[in-house]
C-alpha cells in the first residue's frame, strides 16, 4: 500500500518540500493557511481544508509553519491534528521552534496511538527545491529510521541527533553559526569597500582560502548584487535567535556573538527589513559603517 503524506505550511520551503514528495511517488495531501500554491496543485497535491482533515487521511503528517503558537495551533487547536489522528501516524514537525515544547508535544500525541519527530531542517529554499536539505531529527531512532524513505525525498544529509527536542537544539546551533558568519561575512566586505577595495574580487580571494564559506558564497554574492529577495527571512532568523537566546539564558549560558547578531537583525528589521532575506544584515552593518557594500 501506498504511504499516504499529509503536508501542513506549503509556503516557501514546504511548497517544494510537498512537490519532492509527490515527484517521488507518494500521495499528498495538503493544507495551508494561505491555501495550497497553484505549484503544488499541479504537482498533484490534494487540497484539503484543515488540518484534522489531513490527519484522518494520512499515515505520515508532516509540519512546516513558522513558529512554537503555529505548531500548537495546528497541532492542538480547532480542528488540528489531535482531532483525527488515529493510532500508528507519525507526525514530523519539520518546523523550526523551541526545543522546550517537543517532549510535552510528543507525549500529547502518545496519548492519540501516533508518534512523533521534530525534524527542522536547513539549506533553505534552494534546497527545499532540490531536495538536498540537512535534516535534524529528534525522537525515537526506529521512528526515524521508519520515515527515512520519506525524509530522503526531501533531504541529502539525515542526522538522529537524540531525543524529543534535540533535533530543535541542533537547528538553533545552526543557526547560530549561520547568523554569526553572516554577521562576519557582512563586516568583512563592509571593511572592505569602505577601505576601497573591490568587494566582489575580495570575496573571489577568500573563497580560494581558509575563510570559504557556503555563506561567503551564496550570501556574499546576495550583498554584492544587492539581492535581498527571501530565501529566508529574517524575522523568521530572528524566531530561531530569540529561542536560541531563551534557552541558553535557561541554560545559565551567554552567547554574546548571537546576541549581537540578533542586535543587527533588529537593526535591519528597523530599516524596513523584516521580510527581507537574512543577507540582509548587511545593510545594518552598512548602516553603522556609514557605507554601503555596493550601490543598490
Amino acid at each position: 500500500m501506498t504511504t499516504r503524506i499529509g503536508f501542513i505550511g506549503l509556503g516557501i520551503m514546504g511548497g517544494p518540500m510537498a512537490c519532492n514528495l509527490r515527484k517521488s511517488g507518494y500521495l499528498v495531501t495538503g493544507y495551508s493557511r494561505s491555501g495550497v500554491p497553484q505549484a503544488c496543485i499541479e504537482a498533484g497535491v490534494v487540497p484539503v481544508g484543515s488540518p484534522a482533515e489531513v490527519a484522518a487521511t494520512s499515515d505520515i503528517v508532516i509540519l512546516m509553519v513558522p513558529d512554537t503558537p503555529d505548531v500548537e495551533r495546528v497541532l492542538f487547536g480547532p480542528d488540528g491534528v489531535a482531532e483525527s489522528v488515529w493510532p500508528g501516524t507519525v507526525v514530523v514537525n519539520m518546523s523550526s521552534i523551541s526545543p522546550a515544547v517537543e517532549p510535552i508535544n510528543a507525549a500529547r500525541l502518545a496519548e492519540k496511538g501516533a508518534e512523533y519527530l521534530d525534524a527542522p531542517v536547513s539549506g533553505g529554499d534552494v534546497g527545499a527545491v532540490a531536495g538536498t536539505l540537512s535534516i535534524m531529527v529528534g525522537g525515537k531512532p526506529e521512528v526515524f529510521e521508519a520515515v527515512r524513505p520519506v525524509l530522503a525525498c526531501m533531504g541529502k544529509t539525515l542526522s538522529h541527533i537524540g531525543p524529543h527536542g534535540a533535533g530543535q537544539t541542533c537547528k538553533l546551533a545552526n543557526n547560530m553559526v549561520g547568523a554569526m558568519t553572516l554577521m562576519a561575512v557582512a563586516e568583512a566586505l563592509t571593511f572592505a569597500a569602505k577601505a576601497g577595495a573591490d568587494p566582489a574580487r575580495v570575496r573571489e580571494a577568500l573563497l580560494g582560502g581558509f575563510a570559504q564559506s557556503r555563506i561567503l558564497d551564496i550570501h556574499g554574492k546576495r550583498m554584492i548584487e544587492r539581492d535581498f529577495a527571501p530565501g529566508f527571512k529574517i524575522e523568521l532568523m530572528q524566531k530561531d535567535l530569540n529561542n536560541a537566546l531563551q534557552n541558553a539564558r535557561q541554560l545559565g549560558m551567554a552567547i554574546q556573538g548571537t546576541a549581537t547578531a540578533q542586535q543587527l537583525f533588529s537593526i535591519a528589521v528597523g530599516l524596513g527589513g523584516a521580510q527581507w532575506d537574512h543577507s540582509g544584515i548587511a545593510r545594518a552593518v552598512e548602516a553603522m559603517a556609514s557605507h554601503p557594500i555596493a550601490g543598490d
